[in-house]
């Protein structure tokens, strides 16, 4: 099974959460909204769609939709 081509990543001790597609570092996330607009710029346009799609995005080390550090 190939993996999701977008990574949410596990929160950093300061807060927020890099997200990366298929490698490529997209930007550090402090909400649901910066995700979608990391998304919206690299092309996808109904990234809101696609947040809760395991097939789309990976959230790792972290409860998906939290972006603070624990």
């Amino acid at each position: 099974m190939e993996r999701a081509p977008i990574t949410v990543h596990p929160p950093s001790p300061s807060g927020g959460r890099r997200v990366t597609a298929r490698g490529q570092i997209l930007g550090l996330a402090h909400s649901d909204a910066d995700v979608v607009e990391f998304l919206r710029r690299a092309g996808l346009e109904d990234a809101e769609s696609f947040l809760d799609d395991p097939m789309w995005v990976s959230w790792r080390g972290g409860r998906a939709h939290e972006y603070s550090a624990a």
